[in-house]
């Protein structure tokens, strides 16, 4: 059924310094046996995580796009440590390019209590492009974490440090959900995958294809679903194509947006069929670059009636894309490099109540972002805006993709 979206929530002026007031962080919802709960604010996700690590009787599992050796960093590795002191077989992979900020000695003290570490792609080389975007905490194959954080300070609000927590500009509006029930043990088989290819064959974009390509974890309203290097869309993104062909309802927040066309098409489309679309997308970022690319898209998508927001309170790091009844959450952005390239982990959970309240938090996002409309849009579109978001789309669509391209999967004949 679809469901009203004309009517825009007005800014919550607590939404940012308290969140979880109004996100409900200890809401539980029961799919397929599996019990989910979606955690917006920062702290309350640092103590899910630390929780979660905590509580590893037997073994624990770990994939980070970005580990930092900043307060948050330290705290994370000290507690691995503790871990493999205690008997628990830890396991941590990191990825090169996003944790190169930490000192290479950081993870030493880690490794020498008995942790088990690998870095994806450690050494230059054209698989250096494809990255491991993943976010992934697995305890005792029963207990997990995915979303889009990272371990570094920025994503939990802890700038000033573990004991005061700080909001501004700098740090990132982000999304997690705890996993705990049968699903879990899938999610652990893909690490065991994963973490096979790093220490065996580490670098070789083939086999790293053929073993994303390879991983099924079935069909039902609780869905894992990879991407990975491809000439074709990711199983996530299928899975989205799929959705919005014929959906009625689409809510996305994505902190990157420049999708190719054939997904462009599909979300104007739902539109001109009577459908509702809302998209929130970043008004602040790390890379101004990403912002203008998604710019370029907006007239295209205003014209065909789609209603795009720019959160404006700090830098958005969200994923998260509701169709109808269907929920997508994880490591990837609705970008080509996403798309195509980056190694990225998604879940789809269908269920009614699950989107519903899903829906309720991008409400709470939006109420703190700026409606662009035609007018907007219009007064920003001088020439020099327009030659900047041209050059920001082909540097982050054209240039970036086809390059990795070439040098690792080849040209589509």
């Amino acid at each position: 059924m679809l469901k009203r979206m004309d009517q825009v929530p007005p800014s919550h002026a607590n939404s940012i310094g308290n969140p979880s007031q109004i996100t409900d962080d200890q809401k539980w919802f029961d799919v397929d046996g599996n019990k989910l709960k979606l955690i917006r604010e920062g702290s309350a996700r640092l103590k899910a995580l630390t929780d979660i690590i905590e509580q590893a009787k037997k073994s624990l599992s770990l994939c980070f796009y970005m580990f930092e050796d900043d307060a948050v960093g330290t705290l994370i590795r000290n507690m691995l440590i503790k871990l493999c002191k205690r008997g628990v077989s830890v396991e941590l992979i990191i990825d090169s390019f996003g944790s190169n900020g930490a000192p290479t000695g950081f993870f030493d003290p880690f490794i020498q209590a008995g942790g088990q570490f690998a870095i994806f792609s450690p050494r230059f080389s054209t698989s250096y492009f494809v990255r491991n975007h993943q976010k992934i905490v697995i305890a005792d194959n029963s207990r997990a974490m995915i979303g889009g954080f990272n371990i570094t300070d920025e994503y939990f609000d802890r700038q000033s440090g573990l004991e005061n927590s700080t909001v501004d500009e700098t740090s990132w509006e982000d999304l997690g959900v705890v996993i705990h029930g049968p699903e879990v043990r899938n999610l652990a088989d893909y690490f065991e995958k994963l973490s096979g290819w790093v220490h065996q064959n580490n670098g070789n974009i083939r086999l790293l294809q053929k073993m994303v390509r390879g991983w099924d974890a079935g069909d039902g309203n609780f869905r894992w679903l990879l991407g990975g290097p491809s000439n074709r869309l990711s199983r996530w993104a299928a899975a989205v194509k799929k959705d919005l062909e014929t959906g009625e309802q689409l809510d996305l927040v994505s902190a990157y947006f420049s999708p190719g066309q054939g997904l462009l098409r599909r979300i104007a489309r739902l539109s001109k069929r009577g459908g509702r679309n809302r998209l929130i997308l970043a008004g602040k970022t790390d890379n101004g670059a990403t912002i203008g690319a998604s710019r370029l898209l907006y007239g295209y998508l205003l014209k065909r009636g789609a209603c795009i927001y720019e959160y404006q309170p700090r830098r958005l790091h969200t994923k998260m894309i509701i169709i109808d009844d269907s929920v997508y959450i994880g490591s990837a952005n609705f970008d080509l490099r996403s798309l195509f390239i980056n190694v990225e982990i998604m879940v789809r959970i269908e269920d009614e109540a699950f989107a519903d309240h899903a829906r309720l938090l991008v409400d709470n996002i939006c109420g703190d972002a700026l409606p662009i409309s035609k007018q907007l849009h219009k007064a920003r579109r001088g020439w020099i805006n327009r030659l900047r978001w041209t050059l920001s789309y082909f540097v982050v669509n054209i240039l970036d993709y086809s390059v990795t391209r070439r040098f690792n999967f080849g040209v589509k004949k």
